[in-house]
């Protein structure tokens, strides 16, 4: 797998671009790696090795809707200790766009964060905005809230969405239905369409 380097770099030669401070490892050749550290019964202590750096596991990761924490800095952020934050695909779609986002050097250069991204895939808008979205084979036709634009939120468009983000997981769309749903059938084919 090869190394990405688009969201940060020292290259003066680049617009929009930030070194990262001197005390995270540099980004590595081969970013991406598990070790499993401890175990107790079912649980297990992990470190995971991505692109901006380590991620100690069991992790608490503060939710970046919109690449940002509210009522904090990155930097405030960082000096807190957390090792990723978590950034909402949807939303990032809607407001800014992630081609701006992607312009500016992705959402790490975006909002000045160092260390790692994981971005949801969009589809817990299909529970949250159900109301706003229509259910195909092809993906989910979603009616924005801010402006009444539409969005075919398919597989390969969350990924591209997630892509232009650049963050360091990503997630695959899934059918997510309501955890309180009662209706079988819409279960079976939710589960069908999420793992073929």
């Amino acid at each position: 797998m090869e190394a990405k380097h688009s969201s940060f770099s020292t290259s003066s030669t680049q617009q929009h671009t930030t070194p990262l401070p001197s005390d995270l490892p540099p980004i590595q050749a081969h970013p991406l790696s598990y070790e499993l550290k401890a175990t107790a019964q079912y649980a297990r202590a992990s470190l995971l090795q991505l692109p901006h750096g380590p991620l100690e596991t069991p992790v608490f990761m503060p939710v970046g809707t919109q690449g940002t924490i509210k009522g904090l800095t990155a930097k405030q952020v960082d000096d807190i200790g957390f090792q990723i934050i978590l950034g909402n695909t949807y939303h990032l779609g809607l407001r800014p766009g992630t081609e701006l986002i992607r312009d500016m050097g992705g959402l790490h250069n975006f909002m000045k964060w160092p260390r790692n991204l994981l971005t949801d895939s969009g589809g817990f808008q299909m529970v949250s905005l159900s109301n706003l979205a229509e259910f195909t084979e092809q993906g989910v036709l979603f009616q924005s809230p801010v402006d009444g634009t539409t969005l075919m939120l398919s597989p390969e468009k969350s990924i591209e969405l997630q892509n232009n983000i650049g963050a360091d997981i990503i997630m695959q769309l899934d059918d997510v239905i309501s955890s309180v749903s009662v209706d079988h059938e819409r279960f079976v084919l939710a589960t069908h369409r999420s793992v073929r």
